[in-house]
Formats: structure tokens, sequence, C-alpha cells
């Protein structure tokens, strides 16, 4: 059995069946669409990534880590770096759909993949319902600005409406009138003014359910319309964000600039899980990978290029920000049409919001069409039934899981509070760029090939246990300071980071293993252990349900497996 379920997919193999487009019994032997190029990748990594950060999480951010929150763009963009490098990497070997998942197949087995498709699956999921709520909240701030008013009970979930009837009930009976805000208020209102069916009030996210439903009909559709309606959606917003820079930069004033770091580096990390979340957006492009015309050219370049770009937005946007106003006043959802109307340019609010609307929905738009591609991946190994690899005959897209996808993600956004998710879907993502990174160190050597994207070969000993040596020489105090702590059992995230640490330094001695992979791998389990105890435990449980899963279906019906079993 453990041979079987650490078993690789060889490379040979991996391209021979999509080549042979998994025309056995069990999957339709349509291929996908090859529509994108390298301007439409690196379109649709944009979309991805300038969504919500730059237009909410940003904010919070700031006033955490003041000026000096442009170092933690800078960091994340240098730990996305390392990580999109050895996606290149794999794309440009493995110019398969599935990210992540089918990289995992290739390098670690079996076990590995099915652990990292339904870290996936989660990342995917509650990203795009949490995508979906902010949307909401955005359209409806939007319609409000024109005059338009929605009922507020088909503006948001059961149970911030029931909350908020609670709050308001439980402060008047104790006479605590002054701590209702305006956001109970609205809750409250919601609650009181929503029909009902006996007991049970009839409350929903109206706007996140029409626009994930319009999302996925876009998606089942097909590639091109998608690509099209992308491209057109970034150009708009990629242009707003460059003259917000531009005009806001009238506006700074440079002593909002200082301190640059008010509440020390450890304030500046505090952001790491929201800029993070607006930073996962290349992960989704490698799931495009059979749909571009030439993967191993194109898709790197696509990543690299995205990632370039919206790093550079987001430091002239955080400079702006923290230069307009000064930090303590950014604490708010909506950061941009804020500081604007701050200086008196309050119409700007209205073209900002706008954007906004516009941005989000491009968010969900990329990660909509990524989720069916990695259920679609996983479908033709065996390991989730053959019905999600189903292609569509007239649309060449993953139909069936395409569908699924919609209503796992639509249902959620419609009655459930998720808007504090990201750091889950931060740990599920930097999970994946951890294996990524750890797989291209297994990968075999080979020449370098034309066409096709190596990442260059620096030798990991003469720099490894340098970064190291210093690291545990210098922050050896307040580590012993953490574990001698009361709740020392939630330092286990920063244990494992450093036995981690220390293994990879030996293997990188012995194995003369390559820099950019070792410090990939490093950098991303370093952000994991910044997101506390509490997600570690979620995301653990969430592997554990997985493993259930797999041992009781996609063992069974794994493809690797019945091969080895014949």
């Amino acid at each position: 059995m453990s041979k079987s379920i650490f078993r690789r997919k060889s490379l040979d193999k991996i391209l021979a069946d999509v080549q042979s487009g998994f025309s056995d019994s069990e999957h339709s032997g349509s291929h996908l669409k090859k529509e994108l190029k390298v301007k439409d990748l690196t379109l649709m990594g944009i979309a991805a990534v300038i969504g919500a950060g730059i237009f909410s999480t940003i904010g919070t951010a700031s006033f955490n880590g003041g000026p000096g929150v442009t170092i933690l763009f800078v960091i994340t963009a240098i730990t996305c770096g390392f990580s999109a490098l050895c996606y290149a990497e794999f794309a440009s070997r493995i110019p398969v759909a599935g990210s992540a998942y089918t990289y995992a197949y290739a390098s670690f087995g079996e076990l590995i993949a099915w652990i990292i498709g339904w870290d996936l699956l989660m990342e995917y999921a509650i990203g795009n319902i949490a995508v979906a709520i902010s949307w909401s909240e955005y359209f409806i701030n939007l319609l409000e600005g024109f005059h338009i008013h929605m009922p507020r009970y088909l503006t948001m979930d059961y149970f911030s409406a029931f909350k908020g009837h609670e709050a308001i009930q439980q402060l008047t009976a104790s006479g605590h009138m002054a701590d209702i805000t305006e956001r109970m208020k609205a809750e409250a209102l919601a609650w009181s003014s929503a029909p009902g069916i006996g007991g049970v009030k009839l409350i929903a996210n109206l706007p996140a359910l029409i626009i994930v439903a319009l999302i996925t009909y876009l998606v089942y559709i097909g590639i091109r319309e998608t690509k099209k309606v992308t491209n057109a959606m970034v150009m708009l917003k990629v242009g707003v964000v460059i003259a917000v820079i531009a005009l806001g930069f009238f506006y700074v004033t440079p002593a909002n600039w200082h301190p640059f770091m008010p509440n020390g580096f450890s304030g500046v990390m505090k952001g790491v899980s929201g800029v993070f979340f607006a930073y996962i957006g290349f992960d989704a492009i490698s799931t495009t990978a059979e749909e571009c015309e030439n993967p191993q050219r194109d898709l790197p370049k696509g990543m690299i290029y995205s990632l370039i770009i919206c790093t550079v937005l987001y430091i002239l946007i955080a400079l702006v920000l923290t230069g307009m106003v000064s930090y303590k006043d950014l604490q708010v959802g909506d950061p941009l049409a804020f500081v604007f109307a701050k200086v008196g340019l309050t119409k700007i609010s209205y073209v900002i919001s706008i954007s906004a609307v516009i941005a989000t929905a491009s968010v969900l738009l990329i990660f909509q069409m990524g989720q069916p591609r990695i259920w679609m991946s996983m479908s033709r190994d065996g390991l989730l039934p053959k019905a999600f690899s189903r292609i569509h005959p007239k649309y060449q897209t993953p139909s069936f899981a395409t569908i699924v996808t919609g209503f796992v993600v639509a249902i959620p956004a419609l009655f459930m509070n998720l808007t504090e998710v990201t750091d889950l879907t931060s740990i599920g993502t930097l999970f994946a760029f951890v294996l990524v990174c750890g797989g291209v160190l297994l990968l075999p050597k080979t020449e370098a090939v034309k066409g096709k994207f190596h990442i260059p070969y620096i030798n990991a000993k003469y720099v490894v246990p340098v970064i190291f040596v210093g690291g545990m020489a210098f922050f050896w105090k307040p580590m012993i300071a953490m574990f001698a702590a009361e709740n020392s059992h939630e330092q286990f995230p920063i244990a494992l980071f450093i036995i981690l640490s220390a293994i990879l330094t030996v293997l990188a001695v012995v194995k003369n293993l390559s820099l950019i992979p070792v410090l990939g791998l490093l950098s991303c389990f370093y952000l994991m252990t910044e997101l506390g105890y509490t997600n570690w435990l979620r995301f653990l449980i969430w592997l554990v349900i997985g493993l259930v899963i797999y041992f009781s279906y996609g063992y069974k019906h794994s493809r690797l497996g019945k091969e080895v079993a014949s």
C-alpha cells in the first residue's frame, strides 16, 4: 500500500495522457481549446492579483504597518517570486492543467498529490466565497451612491443579521446605547424587516449569488469568452489604479511617511495574511496550461510579468495612501475612496467604487476558472468521480466541474459570513507553494532545452548555512522567550520552521541543492508560521478530512493504483 500511494506519475506519462485526450473508456476524448498567449496570461495574473487587496485589505495592513507596509509588499513579492520561478519550471516541463496538484504527482507521488489537490480545493472555494461576499459589499455601496437601495435582508447573510439583532437587544437592555454601531443597526434592520415563514427569516446575500451565477456561466461557455472579458476588465481597472496613483501623488504630505514603521517590524507583518491573499493569483494561471498555445514558453512569462507589474502597483498605492493621510486613519474597508474624500475629492470615490466592483469580479472570474480544472485533473487520475473530467463537446470546457464549482461557491456565499477567511486561504496557498518549491528539488535534472524555462542554478550550500547560522545567532533570545511563555504549545509552527530550516541546511550542503527553490520553500513556510496557531489547527482538520476521503474513495479508484496492481 505505501508503495502505491507514494508512486510518482512520470513526466512522460502525464504528457502522453494529455496528448491522447484521456480517450479511454472513462474519459471524454475532447481536448480543451488552446486560446491563450503571453498577453492573455499576464492579464489573467493581474486580474487575479489586483482585486480586493488593493481596494480593501491594504487599508488595514497600512494601519498596522504604517508606510513600512511597502516592505511587506516587497517581502511578499520576493516570496511569491521564488515560488513563481518554481511554478514556471514545472509549467515548462509539465504543460498540463492541474497546477500544483499535477506537479506534486510528478515529484512527491499520489498521496501528497491528493493532499495538495484537496488543499487547493479549499483555497479556491473559500477564497471565492470571500471574494463573492466582498463584491456584494462593493456593489451595494455603489448602488447606494446612486441612491438605489436594496432591501437589507437581501444584502447580507442570516447569521450577521441575527447577531446584529441580538447585540442591539443586549446593549439596549444593559443601557449601553452608545456602543451600538452603524453596522449593528444595518444588521438589525435586515432582521426586523425580513419576511419569514414561521420563525424562519428569509435573509440571504442575493448580489453574491447573482455574481457567482454570472461568472460561472461565463466560465462554462468557453475560455475565449472568459479571456475577452478578463482582458477588458483588467485594462479598465489598471487604468483607474494608475490614474489614482498619479492624482494621489499631488496630495501626498511627506511628513505622513514618518515614522516609517510606527509599530515596528511586527506591525508590518500583521498584514501578511491580507497582503498575501491578494498575491495568490499567479497560482491560478498554471491551471490553464492546456489552453495555452505555447505553454512552455508563455506560462513562465505570464506568471513573472504579472507578478512584477502587480508588485509595482501595490507599492505605489501603499505610498500614496500613507502619504495622503496618516496611517492611523486607514483602518477602513474602502481606503482608496476614503483618502480621496479626506482631501476633498469626493467625486473620485464613485470612479473608485466602479473600479472596485470590476476588480473584484475579475478576481472571482479567474479563480472560478481555475478550480474546475483542478477537479478535472484529479478526476482524470481516478481520485474523484469521472464526471468531473467531462469536457463539453461544444464549449470545450470542464462542464460538470464548472457547474459544481458554481454551487460550491454560490450557496455558502448566499447564506454564510466568511469575510474573515483570508487567513485560511493564505495558509492553504502557502502550503501549495511550499510543495511546489520542494517538488522542483526532486525533479530529475535535465539539460536546458531551448524554448523551455529552467531556474538558474546557484549552489545553496554557499548561502543557506550562512542564513541559518546568522538567523539562529540573531534571534535566539526571542525564540527562547517564545518557548518559555505560558502558551508555548502555540509556537509549534515556528518550531517546525526551525526544524525544517536545519534539515534543509544540511541537505543543501550534502546534496548541493538549488538556491532559489530552497529560499522559496523556507520563505513560504515562514509566512505560514505568521498565520497563527488557530489557523494551523483548522488547516490540519481540513487535511484530515481529505485523507479520509482519499482512503475511502481515491485510493480504491486511482488509475495509477490500478496500473500498479495489474
